[in-house]
């Protein structure tokens, strides 16, 4: 399968790389860990340039993402608990993906797009809750820009040993995604203690008057 992706890649281009990488975001037989070094390698070999492939990977990103915002928005609960097995989800994923997304919708969908497992899945409690359609491009972009640019990067730096990005993202990826969800959780918590200070800040009487 990877001898396929690699021929497919290196004889399509930038077409066919943003075509892979928007299936990989609906129905992934590969994932981007696997294509994404490879466009890598084609930039060290100068069969592609830096820049179009990583914009190429991000627009078959987002318009994934926006096929899976759009069922969800428009098709509703029904529609993807009925089609849940082509779509990778389950009615308890869907649940969960909707308690996080009522707490946190806008930094999920951010952060969500770093995390394999988790980048199509987002697309859905977004679209189920009718995030504003520009906001929710404008968050899809920039996380695919930033996973996209990492690993067509490692594979740039790697050149012949592309695929050794694939493995050390399969080796270290738990403590990459645990580090991601500790530090989502540390920020989050932050920002809720901030908030509830200034709260408790704001209802005190001011010195003066309890004074009074």
């Amino acid at each position: 399968m990877t001898d396929w992706v690699q021929k497919t890649v290196e004889d399509g281009g930038y077409l066919i790389l943003a075509a892979l990488i928007l299936l990989e975001n609906l129905f992934p037989p590969i994932p981007s860990e696997a294509i994404l070094p490879l466009a890598g390698y084609q930039v060290a070999t100068g069969a592609m340039d830096v820049v179009p492939a990583v914009l190429s990977a991000t627009a078959g990103s987002l318009v994934g993402a926006l096929i899976l915002y759009a069922i969800a928005r428009f098709g509703g609960r029904p529609l993807l608990e009925r089609h849940g097995p082509l779509l990778r989800v389950t009615p308890r994923q869907l649940d969960q993906a909707d308690a996080w997304f009522d707490r946190r919708g806008p930094v999920i969908v951010l952060v969500g797009r770093l995390i394999p497992g988790v980048r199509s899945l987002v697309s859905l409690p977004a679209g189920l809750s009718e995030l504003p359609l520009a906001l929710f491009v404008a968050l899809t972009a920039a996380g695919s820009l930033l996973w996209n640019t990492a690993l067509i990067s490692a594979g740039w730096a790697l050149g012949d040993n592309w695929q050794d990005a694939t493995h050390l993202m399969d080796e270290v990826g738990t403590v990459v995604y645990v580090a991601l969800g500790v530090a989502v959780v540390a920020g989050v918590a932050l920002l809720v203690g901030l908030r509830a200070r200034r709260r408790a800040e704001a209802g005190q009487p001011s010195g003066r008057s309890s004074e009074r």
